[in-house]
């Protein structure tokens, strides 16, 4: 099945509450692929069109603040419009799964895929000093696992997290082994494991909770706000996600995420045939960054190229973690289009000319 369709198919068998979202390319399979299996109608899950991409995150701002697993997804400009309620979100220390499957921009842009929304998932898009968990698939199996992982994170941490996926995993079909279905939690074992939640206090008896997200006493603020850094603090320490290919003996290394890794792979595949010892590091969280592994591996190589099918932005991150200690490069192509594995190949080349005479 295509990747938009699997994200579909695991939040079922997860046990979403909820899913509230609009139309978009390339993303609106997930809508599509909801609508035709009907949920409602076996296991209870709201499936929700909303109006506009702003009342569908208010939706899940208000669904999450009652202890519900509820989500939406969306695309590059449509994300945008939902920056302010997943600001909102962050601040209420809410669970939530955000997906993107990016495609070009700036604008409206192109209905092609991109990465070009790596600064504003992994930077904070919204206002204020928060994060979100960003997971990076790089296949349609991917695309099902992160849908529960995602949700699990977005608990554990009560804070949201967003799957961004580019257009190509969204719409590729692949095989695909889904996740075993699971019933949706009952009012009782939300209580139980949300005690923050907003259910009604008329059984329990408790004292009200009250979600908000503003607070005009400047050093209660600033409390709110040290908490969420130590959330962070804690998600960085315990739960950065990556891969490995060809480090053991690798001279030069090649970051890149998503699709584009996979293209990065067959190139180094290529290269290696040829004698040239080139290893790749694939982020899977983007925040948190694998920086400690980049900076590790930046004290054995001579040089590192980051791929993304954008302008440049990962490529940041990557030089803050080798820290000048080897050249750091760039390749990628934007509008849509995407590279092949020669052309990756080719570029690594141009920047390192020393490895072709190897």
């Amino acid at each position: 099945m295509k990747g938009n369709e699997a994200i579909a198919h695991a939040a079922i068998r997860y046990g979403a509450d909820g899913y509230f979202g609009y139309p978009i390319t390339p993303q609106s399979e997930i809508l599509e692929t909801l609508e035709e299996l009907m949920p409602w109608e076996t296991t209870g899950m709201v499936v929700l069109q909303a109006e506009s991409e702003v009342a569908a995150i208010n939706m899940v701002y208000g669904g999450a603040s009652t202890g519900k697993a509820v989500f939406t997804s969306s695309s590059s400009p449509g994300v945008s419009l939902k920056q302010e309620g997943i600001s909102y979100i962050a601040a209420g220390e809410l669970p939530a799964l955000i997906i993107n499957v990016m495609r070009g921009g700036p604008g409206l842009g192109t209905i092609h895929p991109s990465q070009s929304d790596y600064f504003q998932a992994t930077k904070g898009g919204g206002h204020g000093d928060y994060h979100l968990i960003v997971l990076a698939p790089a296949s349609v199996q991917e695309m099902a696992d992160f849908v529960g992982l995602g949700f699990d994170l977005a608990f554990k941490y009560r804070t949201p997290a967003m799957i961004l996926a580019d257009g190509i995993v969204g719409q590729m079909m692949e095989k695909v082994v889904l996740p075993p279905a699971r019933p949706r939690r009952t009012d009782e074992e939300i209580a139980r494991q949300c005690p923050w939640a907003v259910t009604g206090r008329a059984a329990s008896r408790r004292h009200p909770n009250v979600e908000t997200t503003l607070e005009l006493d400047d050093e209660r603020m600033e409390q709110n706000n040290l908490r969420f850094q130590r959330t962070y603090r804690e998600i960085e320490a315990n739960e950065v996600r990556f891969e490995e290919y060809y480090t053991d003996d690798a001279e030069y290394l090649m970051v890149a995420f998503g699709s584009i890794a996979r293209i990065c792979l067959k190139a180094i595949e290529d290269a290696r045939e040829r004698g040239m010892k080139i290893g790749l590091i694939r982020p899977i969280t983007l925040w948190p960054f694998p920086k400690g592994q980049i900076e590790k591996l930046s004290r054995k190589v001579k040089g590192v190229l980051t791929v993304e099918i954008n302008a440049g932005q990962m490529v940041e991150d990557v030089r803050l973690a080798v820290e000048g200690r080897v050249p750091v490069y760039h390749y990628g192509r934007m509008g849509g289009i995407v590279p092949n594995p020669q052309e990756v190949l080719d570029a690594f080349i141009s920047h390192f000319p020393e490895t072709a005479r190897q």
